[in-house]
């Protein structure tokens, strides 16, 4: 009964440990491509406009578009997917194993923020980046503890699987509220109708992924057109997707969510990696850490996130209003609370949609990013490898 429990967990784990191996190469690709001589080319590029369609009917996007708008909508469609399925009959089901990693990314989420907003007080333009350092990678983090191995009990890595998505969650809402454009009418109409429409399919109890399909691409586009960020459609279709818990024998979200899972792992994640974490570090200097953006992105990754997470989840077990997790000291868990400042890929997305109008600071989002996520993973990794195991 253990070893069928604990084989999703198992097979979870070891992809998500390859996965941001693959992550952590394209990032290193990226950056040295931005600074040899095919700079220009890789740059170029990304700014390629592309025309998907026949016709007038289709799309006209850039490179870096079609991959942060539309690639990334299958990231967040698939991000969902593990959300409904964890609150259906996951780890997040049961309000008392789901409170620990509820308040914890309470914490992680507020405290880097409110870093960020201290650091660039005062200054409108950049003040729009505060939900930067919100953000954990599950990729990375969960990779890192994997090189760890026994160190990390599995409770521990449940923990950080749960934090990380309810984190995913609460990044989904703040891109839905804060980082939405001019809004149209008649596209919201729109979007509004295919999703009723998928509602309805769900109701029905369809177990074919392709009306969801058909629908949900149609979905995408009322909602790239409505003003609203385009993932955001990915979310609304994985929500529709029918995943009942008395029916044992046959789950569509499931089906979906383990086909396109390796797809997503070894291919969306690391394309975006490659596409966004390129940056030129001609005339980088201690100083340009120094600069607003950067440094608030890197105290409130490195700093923010442990303190924010360890401290929300240390009072609420010393109340008695969560548990700890088992055969786990206060040291493993602290060092699980600095991973979660590995922010990558969705620290970068995030910064994409706060400064689309002003990318002259994005050099300094991707520095901090960066340097925020490697000293979360340095640290983290050599404080849980130097604890002694009880």
């Amino acid at each position: 009964m253990i070893n069928v429990i604990s084989k999703p967990f198992k097979w979870f784990f070891k992809l998500e440990a390859a996965s941001g191996l693959v992550l952590l190469f394209a990032a290193i690709i990226a950056l040295i491509i931005s600074n040899s001589n095919l700079s220009n080319l890789y740059f170029s590029t990304l700014n390629k406009y592309i025309f998907l369609g026949i016709n007038e009917f289709g799309l006209k996007l850039s490179v870096i578009h079609w991959i942060n708008d539309a690639l990334m909508a299958i990231f967040f469609f698939f991000v969902t997917l593990e959300i409904k399925r964890e609150f259906i009959q996951g780890e997040l089901s049961n309000i008392k194993q789901a409170l620990l990693p509820i308040i914890a990314a309470v914490g992680g989420m507020l405290v880097p923020a409110l870093v960020y907003i201290y650091i660039n007080y005062g200054d409108s333009e950049t003040l729009n980046g505060w939900a930067i350092p919100s953000a954990t990678d599950i990729a990375f983090s969960l990779g890192v503890l994997s090189l760890l191995g026994k160190r990390v009990p599995l409770s521990l890595k449940v923990f950080l699987t749960a934090l990380a998505i309810i984190d995913d969650l609460g990044a989904i809402v703040i891109i839905a509220l804060f980082y939405s454009g001019d809004l149209s009418i008649k596209y919201l109409t729109l979007m509004l109708i295919a999703f009723l429409v998928l509602l309805i399919i769900n109701k029905f109890n369809i177990k074919k992924f392709l009306p969801y399909l058909i629908v949900g691409l149609f979905l995408w586009d009322f909602t790239h057109n409505s003003g609203i960020h385009a993932t955001i459609a990915g979310v609304l279709l994985a929500m529709t997707i029918p995943h009942r818990k008395k029916e044992k024998d046959f789950s569509l979200l499931m089906k979906v969510e383990h086909s396109i899972s390796p797809y997503v792992a070894f291919g969306i994640m690391p394309l975006f990696a490659f596409a966004n974490a390129g940056v030129s570090l001609e005339g980088l200097s201690f100083n340009s850490l120094l600069d607003k953006v950067p440094l608030g992105i890197v105290l409130g990754l490195f700093l923010g996130k442990q303190f924010g997470v360890f401290i929300f989840s240390y009072i609420s077990i010393k109340l008695k209003v969560a548990q700890m997790p088992n055969n786990t000291s206060w040291y493993n868990f602290y060092g699980v609370g600095v991973l979660t400042g590995i922010g990558f890929t969705m620290s970068l997305f995030v910064g994409n949609l706060a400064f689309v109008e002003n990318m002259q600071y994005m050099d300094g989002v991707k520095i901090g990013v960066l340097t925020g996520s490697l000293l979360s993973t340095l640290f983290g990794y050599f404080l849980i490898l130097l604890t002694p195991n009880k």
